[in-house]
């Protein structure tokens, strides 16, 4: 039911809680180290802040190779040797606090009655950022 001039906030399954437990258990399994994993996520969450947009009526919008292509890059700066988990970490961890989490504030104006952390429009670009992320890498 949507309540006029309300946006309900909902987390999504697939696009984010689940990237988020694989994300968890790389950071367990693989050899990174702290440092390295939030050094990551950080340089990723600005450049998807800085690129993401919002979409009236759907959610929020970002150009699909952004994320995938610079986690992989930092990734590779940062720890060549484990690479491909760290860029997985920090482009699905980038995307979903850059372009979700930091614009929750401007989804009251795109008129979109539910709002989904790591949903519709976000959704593929996180699938999307994990693994062509840790294929690049």
């Amino acid at each position: 039911k949507h309540l006029s001039g309300r946006t309900l906030i909902a987390v999504n399954l697939g696009g984010c809680l689940l990237p988020l437990i694989f994300s968890v258990y790389l950071f367990m399994s693989q050899p990174l180290q702290l440092k390295e994993v939030v050094t990551g996520i950080a340089l990723v969450t600005v450049i998807c802040y800085v690129t993401s947009f919002p979409v009236k009526g759907i959610g929020i919008g970002m150009p699909m190779l952004v994320a995938p292509i610079f986690a992989a890059i930092i990734a590779i700066m940062i720890n060549s040797d484990s690479s491909a988990p760290l860029a997985y970490i920090s482009g699905t961890m980038g995307v979903i606090i850059g372009a979700d989490l930091l614009r929750l504030n401007e989804m009251k104006t795109i008129g979109a009655p539910v709002a989904s952390i790591g949903g519709a429009g976000t959704f593929d670009g996180i699938f999307l950022t994990g693994i062509v992320a840790a294929l690049l890498a």
